[in-house]
């Protein structure tokens, strides 16, 4: 009786495991860009060095639980203590496993350092990310644009990202493309990423920063050089332009904010949202204000280095 009872429940927890991973969509182990399929190979070598401990562990209990279980003839031998065998598969076998995957996810580490530029041909685009609650900023210096809740990139150029936080911590990550990088008020990171194939990805706040958070995403458009520059051209046909006046309004805290697209934007407005300075009444940290805020120790272990925020242009 107990025996039916753990089997089934066994195989109800099988069905459901089944039912939950049937409705996701793993975007994580097929990504659209470079950063992510490098990602992703780390991800598969490392889950098949350790199976080469793992699944032989499995083995060995269901073995060793089967010759030694009770009422079964087996040799007794109450003297052994040693067995020069045993102690090579248990010691030496994953010794070796963990200086690969060591060494391996040491040089893949520095290689997919979210700071180190992509070594490509096509000159990059240069976004501005600005985690707000609860919702996403995306300002394009060289195009002069931003919008809201929509991130709209060339295929096949590199990305520059430029990251931080008007207020509490943060987490940008678009999973199709790779990588994900904290925002922090007072000070930016950095995220270099590429998309190598068209199409529509989601964007979400990997860190819960409250009430907004569920509904805190946006949606990623890689599209052809002529998609791009059309759109451009698009969004610089809106009646909003983005000044401090303008940032200071887009600032209150909404959820579920429609995709929102200005015209125009104020130079220095980046540096100004860094140097939490916006409002052109506050000194900015970086003069006059003070250092820019340390880290904890927690963060600093996420993030590679603080960069000091610019001066803000008036």
């Amino acid at each position: 009786m107990k025996h039916r009872l753990f089997r089934s429940v066994g195989i109800g927890a099988v069905l459901m495991l089944t039912a939950i991973l049937a409705g996701c969509q793993q975007v994580v182990l097929f990504p659209k860009g470079e950063v992510g399929i490098k990602e992703r190979d780390l991800i598969v070598f490392a889950t098949v060095i350790m199976s080469l401990i793992v699944v032989p562990v499995i083995i060995a209990t269901l073995y060793f639980a089967n010759k030694y279980r009770a009422n079964k003839d087996n040799e007794y031998l109450p003297d052994w203590h040693h067995s020069n065998k045993i102690e090579a598969f248990v010691w030496v076998i994953p010794c070796i496993v963990i200086l690969i995957l060591g060494y391996v996810t040491w040089v893949k580490t520095h290689e997919l350092d979210p700071y180190r530029p992509l070594e490509h041909a096509a000159k990059p685009v240069q976004v501005e990310v600005v985690a707000m609650n609860w919702k996403w900023l995306f300002i394009y210096p060289e195009q002069g644009i931003a919008s809201v809740n929509e991130l709209v990139v060339p295929v096949d150029r590199p990305l520059n990202f430029r990251i931080t936080s008007g207020h509490i911590m943060n987490s940008f990550f678009i999973p199709a493309l790779g990588g994900q990088v904290y925002a922090m008020p007072g000070m930016q990171t950095k995220l270099h990423l590429i998309g190598n194939e068209t199409g529509t990805y989601a964007g979400i706040s990997a860190n819960y920063s409250g009430d907004g958070f569920a509904q805190m995403r946006f949606t990623t458009h890689v599209k052809t050089e002529g998609d791009f520059e059309k759109w451009v051209s698009e969004v610089r046909t809106s009646d909003k332009v983005l000044n401090r006046a303008g940032y200071i309004e887009l600032d209150q805290p909404t959820e579920k904010h429609p995709v929102t697209h200005y015209a125009s934007t104020e130079p220095g407005l980046f540096s100004a949202i860094i140097g939490r300075c916006v409002d052109g009444k506050t000194p900015c940290v970086s003069h006059g204000g003070g250092s820019v805020q340390k880290l904890s120790p927690f963060i600093t272990s996420s993030v590679k280095k603080e960069s000091p925020a610019e001066p803000a242009s008036n």
